[in-house]
């Protein structure tokens, strides 16, 4: 299964983006290029509110199948970046399904499913990435000891904090077109999928892992990316983007060393 979009690469997302989570970048205009990551606002979700599953997730997008557990959360990607998009141009995003797995874990039934995508500009592909979710049963109790790591911040060249507050969420999942749950409503975040507040989204973590890493390697193209995240992020906490000194590598850490999310990134 696969649904093709054709669009045209407008100022506005990525000016909305940049006033909420990037504001020390310039701002852009039609014919520059669109930094790397910032595709992930364009093509916003796009079914019908019928099609929504009860934690406003797709159930039937066209791309992958019905898959009968209550959660759906982003794992990571693996994107790579062959030439550059533009403001201006027009896009065709194909996105079809990649691999379904189903396992079982300690906590019960998982399946692992890929989105792989790619945006191509008269003709040819500029970007590909596979997006990476997996959906899981109810909250498991007790939930799992996230995986700490003291060394990813006190080994770091640099370090960059954000806090994520209610109205950046809110703006993500506008900007996105992004319905799910987790991300506005706390009661279904803390009393449905178990969790302590409103959770980060996953994509705009990983966006914000590569402008750290875009503003301290300048002058150097990011031709491919890996993300995966291992722990939730939760607003109002205060996130450390760590990184190396090439930039190669960025480790989202939250309180008490909690590894949220790593990026490698490969320099042309």
């Amino acid at each position: 299964m696969s649904v093709v979009r054709t669009g045209i690469l407008d100022a506005a997302p990525a000016e909305a983006y940049r006033g909420t989570f990037a504001a020390a970048d310039p701002a852009r205009s039609p014919g520059d290029e669109l930094p790397p990551g910032w595709e992930g606002v364009y093509f916003p979700f796009a079914v019908s509110f019928d099609d929504l599953r009860s934690d406003g997730t797709p159930a039937r997008d066209g791309i992958l199948p019905e898959i009968d557990l209550p959660r759906r959360m982003y794992a990571g990607e693996d994107t790579v970046f062959e030439g550059e998009l533009r403001l201006g141009d027009e896009v065709t995003q194909t996105a079809a399904a990649g691999s379904v797995i189903q396992k079982t874990g300690a906590s019960g039934r998982l399946v692992f499913a890929d989105i792989e995508r790619t945006y191509a500009v008269d003709g040819a592909v500029v970007v590909r990435s596979t997006w990476h979710d997996v959906f899981l049963g109810a909250p498991s109790t007790p939930a799992r000891a996230p995986r700490t790591d003291p060394a990813a911040a006190a080994e770091a060249a640099w370090i960059e904090t954000a806090t994520l507050d209610a109205r950046r969420l809110f703006r993500f999942s506008a900007l996105t077109f992004n319905t799910h749950l987790v991300h506005y409503d706390r009661r279904w975040a803390h009393e449905i999928e178990g969790l302590p507040d409103l959770l980060v989204h996953g994509p705009l973590l990983r966006i914000l892992l590569v402008d750290a890493a875009r503003r301290h390697a300048p002058g150097r193209r990011i031709a491919a990316l890996r993300v995966r995240v291992t722990s939730p992020a939760f607003v109002d906490q205060p996130i450390r983007l760590c990184g190396t000194a090439d930039a190669a590598r960025v480790v989202a850490v939250g309180q008490s060393d909690v590894i949220l999310a790593t990026a490698e990134i490969t320099f042309a």
